[in-house]
Formats: C-alpha cells, structure tokens, sequence
C-alpha cells in the first residue's frame, strides 16, 4: 500500500506558486466577507505555515508569534483590527493588493 502525502505538505509545496499562493489568500478574505470566519482562519494558518512562518510574521507585526497561531486556532477569536493588519502585511509581503467589490445578488 502506497503512503500519502500529508495534506500540509501538498499545500506547502503548491503554495511555492505565485498564482496558487495569491488565489489561496483570495479564498482566505473571500471566507471573511462570506461570514465563515472558522474556514478563513484555517486557510490563513495554512498559508501562513507554507509561506512567511509565524515567527517572521510576528516580528513583522510586532507580535508574538504564538498569539498569533492562537488567533488563528479552532479555538481563537481574533479582534478584527488584529486580523486585517495580518491581511495588510501578508498582503504586502505577497506584493499584491486585495480588493472587495460589491455583487448584485442574482
């Protein structure tokens, strides 16, 4: 019997792609705006840990690097001024601008 891949693993390494890492911190606003704020939480954690790390971010943000994991555990609830300067430096760091535009409902 074949062994697979964790699924961190998998993500970590398709995240080494520009447009896969852009398009998995799209989906992670995306969540935020749609109220899941459970499933925006889980792809920022991943995101973080196959991109910047939680240690250089927390120098970044001038933070503790296990605050902010905790945030972004099952169990955390984030103040929203803590997750959007989260979202502007990764944002930054990435070199891209993340946009939300208002839809009419069909």
């Amino acid at each position: 019997m074949a062994l697979t891949r964790s699924f961190r693993e998998t993500i970590t390494e398709q995240l080494a792609d520009t447009e896969f890492r852009r398009e998995f911190l799209r989906e992670a606003v995306g969540n935020m705006v749609a109220g899941d704020l459970d499933t925006a939480k889980s792809v920022l954690r991943e995101y973080i840990n196959g991109t910047v790390g939680f240690v250089a971010l927390g120098r970044a943000l001038s933070k503790s690097p296990k605050s902010l994991m905790r945030m972004l555990s099952a169990e955390g609830n984030p103040q929203a001024r803590n997750l959007f300067e989260m979202l502007a430096c990764l944002q930054k760091i990435e070199g891209t601008v993340l946009e939300v535009r208002a839809n009419t409902a069909a």
